[in-house]
């Protein structure tokens, strides 16, 4: 399962709020698909990475389910 915790756990370090992610150009419906735990699109990764200056494990990890 892909967990988009790091990704609030990085606004939250780099002081960025959903408000100024979308003045930054990012999509208010994404972000909040992104909070209902949907699919994004490594497209939508990307764009995060770029915008909050970060890795891809700084918006998304892999949790085993088994575990």
């Amino acid at each position: 399962m892909i967990s988009y915790q790091p990704l609030f756990q990085t606004m939250k370090e780099k002081k960025i709020t959903s408000y100024r992610l979308e003045k930054m150009g990012f999509s208010r419906a994404t972000y909040y698909s992104i909070q209902k735990g949907n699919s994004v699109s490594t497209n939508t990764i990307n764009q995060l990475c770029k915008l909050l200056k970060c890795s891809v494990s700084d918006v998304i990890e892999y949790i085993d389910e088994g575990e």
